[in-house]
């Protein structure tokens, strides 16, 4: 049975694998050689004195020790073969080195620890067998040296113990210290690809957010610039007409022109604020000399705080700083002034319009649906009457819009439209939970309805 677990690999040192047959470096090879060749010259050596004790030809002794030196070559591919290989040469004694050599590269390799044990044992045997015959023999020799009855049985013992335990010890110790490191290694390649990974996985959540930030950004500024824009649109057209018939009217509406475009250059101006805010927040962090995993782990770690409240209280936009439902009375003031006949109810105990009852992206989600549907109505059905209605259901608050057919028929007000406000509405109202419905009505008209659960965020009512 050929046994392979002393074999190195070429990795176990870092080292290229660029050896011979089984070895994994060529200085092993080498090595391996040397030893070889000096184990072979001690084997030829003593097999001269073995061949004149047993009474065989001198070129016995030395043809035996030619055979048995150069096993020390395969002694990392099979250790087990070149221990037994010394064991069988003890009575010639001869392969000292073969079997210190051998011994020490059986206890460092991957063999099972109890037949390195049987064979270290074997090893010990051998040599305090052989080591004792031969004192005896060279007392015998000697007759006027007469040690005491202890004294060979102890010296046979010393040098069986001498010749096997460090040899031993010693591969043990290289044995476990080699597995260590590579252990050690192993776990490094480990963090290295888990760390890696982070950093893509990280790169992903960075783009993702990017990518939610900028959806965010389009849908607000698509709310802001729409709806502004729509009522001076609406109040330019209505100026233009009066201008010269009613010139107390007409200053009217250029006030609430101005106002209007004052309003929105001032959301405008806010977001621009918070984009700037984040961008010189970014270089700051690169600058203190942070690595790139690190700087990928930091863009994640915002990203993804800045995309839970989309994920669970409305969006981004919901820091306390936007539109509430206290002032949806305004917004709906703003379009009865630029001349739609629009009603507002509140329906509910708890909430109603003054004071802010609920988280501020469940409100400013509610106040946004509005908006956008009273722009709708300005752009598409001009003139129409419009309903809003606002229900607080304890758990949940439900809003309606709803609009009749326009005045003009099918004629709409030459605003241009990007097909954004109903997918804009569904994603803010789907990413609390919500439900959306929108579609035309059997009188003609158009009903946006929305549904958004409070749960836990609700505050009060």
């Amino acid at each position: 049975m050929s046994v392979t677990g002393a074999r190195e690999s070429a990795g176990a040192r870092g080292a290229p694998g660029d050896g011979p047959w089984w070895w994994a470096r060529r200085r092993s090879a080498v090595l391996d050689v040397v030893l070889a060749a000096l184990s072979t010259v001690e084997c030829v050596v003593e097999g001269v004195p073995f061949a004149h004790g047993a009474g065989l030809p001198e070129w016995v002794g030395m043809a035996l020790g030619l055979v048995v030196g150069p096993v020390l070559l395969v002694r990392r591919r099979w250790p087990v073969v070149v221990v037994l290989a010394s064991i069988a040469v003890m009575p010639a004694e001869m392969g000292a080195l073969l079997g210190v050599v051998g011994l020490y590269t059986l206890a460092a390799s991957d063999v099972p620890r109890r037949i390195t044990a049987l064979l270290a044992g074997m090893t010990v045997v051998g040599t305090l067998v052989t080591t004792y015959v031969s004192m005896q023999q060279d007392v015998a020799r000697e007759g006027t040296f007469h040690p005491p009855v202890w004294f060979v049985p102890v010296m046979a013992v010393a040098v069986g113990l001498v010749m096997t335990a460090p040899p031993v010890l010693w591969g043990l110790y290289i044995g476990a210290r080699r597995r260590l490191v590579e252990s050690l290694r192993e776990r490094a390649d480990g963090l290295e690809r888990e760390l890696s990974l982070l950093a893509d996985r990280a790169e992903e959540r960075a783009e993702w957010a990017r990518n939610e930030e900028r959806t965010r950004i389009a849908r607000e500024m698509h709310d802001v610039v729409a709806h502004r824009v729509s009522l001076m649109v609406v109040h330019a057209a209505a100026l233009q007409a009066v201008a010269l018939k009613d010139p107390e009217k007409a200053s009217k509406n250029a006030a609430l022109v101005g106002d209007m475009g004052r309003q929105a250059l001032t959301e405008l101006r806010e977001m621009l604020g918070v984009l700037r805010t984040a961008e010189g927040a970014a270089p700051a962090r690169g600058s203190a000399g942070s690595d790139e995993p690190e700087r990928l782990a930091a863009v994640a770690s915002e990203a993804a705080r800045r995309a839970e409240p989309e994920a669970g209280a409305g969006s981004a936009e919901g820091d306390g700083d936007g539109p509430s439902l206290a002032e949806l009375a305004d917004l709906v003031g703003q379009s009865r002034a630029a001349g739609m006949a629009v009603v507002l109810s509140v329906e509910g105990a708890g909430g109603a319009t003054a004071g802010r009852s609920y988280a501020a992206g469940v409100e400013q989600t509610v106040y946004r649906v509005v908006q956008e549907a009273l722009t709708n109505v300005h752009k598409h059905a001009p003139g129409a009457r419009a309903r809003v209605r606002l229900a607080h259901r304890g758990d949940e608050v439900a809003v309606q819009v709803e609009n009749g057919p326009s005045e003009r028929g099918a004629a709409d007000a030459g605003l241009p439209s990007g097909g954004n406000g109903l997918v804009g509405m569904r994603e803010r109202v789907t990413a609390l939970g919500g439900v959306f419905v929108s579609g035309p009505t059997e009188a003609g008209g158009f009903r946006v309805s929305a549904v958004v659960p409070v749960g836990a965020a609700a505050v009060g009512g």
